[in-house]
């Protein structure tokens, strides 16, 4: 006898929706999620939260397609939840690439200019305006879905998962506390912790690699109205964060291989001065007030696609490498996961 059906190791936004999505194709089942902290406190709490209506391949425009449907049924169950709607104004250089990475529901249209007056378009920049986009607070989202699942959900949080061993019946968490859990099926779900000693054997093959992400902190209050800027040309976009009540300007940083358990010594001053120079050629007016920011790190695959991937036989799934956008592909991502979970007996039992 195991102790659940199936465990979900990481309680981020991929997790949580992991074990919701479980719940909703099997209600009987038996699923605890385990953090090694409280939920939402990683890579989700530090999380821009934007979603726009964006995929450079089919796989990743159909992913968020179906994660922008769910996120507006979520939205539409409870109109309270942190997550709100945004203009979205895109700039490129490159109107074919931009007419193809571009979902048609984001309806793009040709616009002469950012409005408000903070964005200098580049003369050889076009600007289209669309729709679709939103930002949520991502960490306090994953506390509200994780509310609603209390009641069917175990969580065990501030609990480390110190190896996870697959067996001919299940998997076997042992745990911090020093106990042993048992479960048929395993999701991991571990953002950037990709080096784990728990699972890092199995989850090396993937070729996922950990890469910085640094984002400032623009302290000026956005309008009412101000929308997301995204400079597709330049893998970045300024961000009104209504909810703070300042701008983000998120950027690509390029250090890879970093280790989430020692970014502890904030902005340098190296990715400050980057940072700030891109921003100049767009929005040369927020520069003096981008003094400060937020530094984590994210999980990339060797193809910048999420990796969904059946691993050990198919007992433990992994689920993650979103490359910076596990909120926008979350709802998609734990489908894919379910999907390559084994619900028959639980399904079989609830009827």
């Amino acid at each position: 006898m195991t102790d659940a059906d199936i465990t979900v190791v990481g309680g981020g936004i991929i997790g949580c929706l992991v074990a919701r999505t479980i719940l909703a194709e099997a209600p009987g089942a038996r699923v605890v999620v385990v953090d090694r902290d409280v939920v939402a406190s990683g890579a989700s709490r530090r999380s821009a939260g934007l979603h726009f209506p964006r995929g450079a391949t089919e796989r990743l425009r159909a992913m968020t397609d179906f994660s922008q449907s769910c996120y507006a049924d979520l939205v539409a169950g409870d109109p309270l939840l942190p997550v709100h709607p945004l203009d979205m104004h895109v700039l490129s250089a490159d109107a074919a690439h931009v007419e193809r990475a571009y979902l048609t529901t984001a309806g793009l249209t040709r616009a002469a200019e950012v409005p408000g007056g903070l964005v200098e378009v580049p003369a050889s920049t076009r600007v289209w305006r669309g729709r679709g986009c939103q930002y949520a607070d991502v960490g306090a989202l994953a506390e509200a879905l994780t509310h609603r699942l209390r009641p069917h959900v175990r969580f065990l949080e501030g609990t480390r998962v110190t190896s996870v061993e697959p067996g001919p019946r299940g998997v076997t968490l042992t745990l911090s506390t020093g106990r042993r859990l048992t479960a048929s099926q395993t999701v991991l779900a571990p953002g950037p912790w990709l080096a784990d000693p728990a699972w890092r054997t199995l989850v090396a093959p993937l070729g996922a690699r950990v890469k910085k992400i640094v984002a400032l902190h623009i302290d000026r209050r956005p309008a009412e109205h101000d929308g997301a800027v995204v400079l597709e040309d330049e893998d970045a976009f300024l961000l009104p964060l209504r909810h703070r009540g300042h701008w983000l300007f998120s950027y690509t940083c390029r250090e890879w291989d970093v280790d989430p358990d020692h970014l502890t010594d904030g902005i340098s001053a190296a990715h400050l001065d980057e940072a700030r120079a891109l921003l100049a050629a767009y929005a040369p007016a927020l520069v003096e007030h981008a003094t400060s920011g937020r530094v984590f790190c994210d999980a990339y695959s060797p193809t910048l696609e999420p990796l969904v991937r059946a691993l050990d036989g198919g007992r433990i799934v992994f689920a993650g490498a979103a490359g910076g956008s596990g909120y926008r592909l979350a709802p998609a991502i734990a489908a894919e996961a379910v999907g390559l979970l084994d619900l028959t007996p639980v399904q079989r039992n609830a009827a």
